[in-house]
């Protein structure tokens, strides 16, 4: 999320908490967009160290861009901690430890979203090299420690850091040291919303096996090849996982709400200033009963914000995020909506995804998600490896894409974002699987390599 909501609008039932979802149906008749998120680790070239805030770091940057690009900033305080594009374009963000994310605009297809990634890089690119800053393409960061790894000055990421040992042990590492790419669809309907929920839950740990791209940190292998989604299934398990209530009977926009408001709290803002409340229930909140903030009513950026705060594999806003894939590099970035608009903006294509997932239990769900972040495409479900349910996502994703028949300049059309895929479904091997076997070779056993080969910048 770019930034935090500030629409004080007051809401007093949970039926306007319910609106609020309702109010992303879109227009089945009018063209559906996408929205893709990716973020990046930064580092100085010539050390390898990591770029913290100040000075001659992230700051100095979104100096730059905002210099270059005309953009507003975005402050904490008197801290700039983002940008945004206020002719309704992306924002820039920064995450807990200095990841570099955009937020790109919600676009007609990923020939659109090629020109936005292209712009961005084109963008940084003449900010950062000056400064001595690059970006690795890796899920996690792989050398440096907790401790090692800066802090940006947000105060909504102290009042999670102090909070997240207390509900698990990686969720510091979440928020520090790993990096994602996201792609945001949209439904035309609360069935259609349930529909591409569940095929997106289902099928998020076969997007983290063609993904995973984070097998290494503290300087070593970790034993996975998603350490991402491993960090992940140890952070807080009020707020993350494969939500085994959206398949049941009466999935709809108000049990989504239900299961929101019995999610703790982290925060309320108030102005420029964000209020620990956390443990806290939304629901004295809605009713004006929160003990930290007493006779204070909840607002439509409170809702907005505490969503933002609860991390499932699939999370429902206004749209749909997938959130299972690890960083990777460039055709990464476009091959993760390819895959998701060829599944979800095509009807056929929609009900082949969830043919394939028909059938599987929550048990059955839960144990490939628990199965792939060191098994990787050998992870299996019912009678299938993970590769096996890849490749029949692809093809229907490719079919589907194919009949959306979305094409660029050239004449090609959006099966091309698909390529880098197909060839790990194909092979069985991701990208952490090459950089191990780099790693174990010409690396000779050391993550420094990583620096001048697993580079986007």
């Amino acid at each position: 999320m770019a930034r935090d909501a500030d629409d004080t609008t007051p809401i007093t039932s949970r039926r306007e908490l319910v609106a609020w979802l309702e109010a992303g149906v879109k227009d089945p008749n009018r063209p559906l967009k996408v929205g893709t998120e990716h973020e990046k680790i930064g580092f100085y070239e010539t050390t390898h160290a990591p770029v913290p805030y100040a000075p001659g770091g992230i700051r100095a940057l979104l100096e730059g861009l905002q210099a270059a690009q005309g953009w507003t900033p975005i402050f904490d305080r008197d801290a700039p901690i983002g940008l945004f594009d206020p002719k309704g374009g992306g924002a820039i963000s920064l995450e807990p430890g200095g990841q570099f994310e955009l937020s790109g605009a919600p676009l007609d297809d990923i020939h659109a979203t090629k020109t936005e990634r292209d712009a961005h890089f084109a963008a940084v690119a003449k900010v950062a090299g000056p400064l001595g800053i690059a970006f690795l393409d890796l899920g996690a960061s792989p050398r440096w420690t907790r401790a090692e790894t800066p802090v940006m000055p947000k105060q909504r990421y102290g009042i999670m850091s102090a909070y997240m040992p207390k509900v698990g042990n990686l969720g510091l590492d979440m928020m520090f040291r790993t990096a994602t790419i996201q792609a945001n669809l949209d439904f035309t309907s609360e069935a259609d919303m349930v529909r591409k929920m569940r095929a997106g839950l289902a099928l998020q740990p076969i997007v983290t096996a063609l993904f995973a791209n984070s097998p290494f940190m503290d300087g070593k292998p970790t034993g996975a090849l998603s350490q991402r989604s491993q960090i992940w299934r140890d952070t807080d398990p009020d707020r993350t996982g494969m939500l085994p209530f959206a398949f049941e009977d009466g999935m709809s926009f108000e049990r989504y709400v239900d299961y929101a408001l019995d999610v703790p709290m982290y925060f309320v803002k108030r102005g420029g200033d964000y209020h620990n409340v956390v443990g806290a229930s939304f629901r004295d909140l809605l009713e004006g009963r929160l003990p930290q903030l007493p006779g204070d009513r909840a607002t439509i950026s409170d809702w907005a914000n505490h969503l933002s705060t609860i991390f499932p594999e699939v999370r429902l806003k206004t749209y749909l995020e997938m959130r299972g894939a690890d960083a990777g590099p460039k055709e990464h970035i476009l091959a993760l909506p390819a895959l998701f608009v060829g599944l979800y903006y095509d009807s056929v294509a929609l009900d082949g995804a969830l043919q394939l997932i028909r059938g599987w239990s929550a048990e059955e769900r839960e144990a490939l998600r628990v199965a792939v972040p060191v098994q990787g495409l050998a992870a299996r479900i019912k009678a299938r490896t993970a590769q096996d349910v890849a490749r029949d996502m692809l093809a229907l994703a490719k079919a589907g894409l194919q009949r959306r028949a979305k094409r660029d300049a050239t004449g090609a059309d959006e099966t091309i974002y698909l390529a880098p895929l197909d060839a790990i479904a194909e092979s069985g091997r991701p990208l952490a699987a090459q950089r191990l076997e780099a790693f174990r070779g010409h690396w000779a056993g050391s993550v420094e390599p990583a620096f001048e080969e697993c580079v986007l910048l």
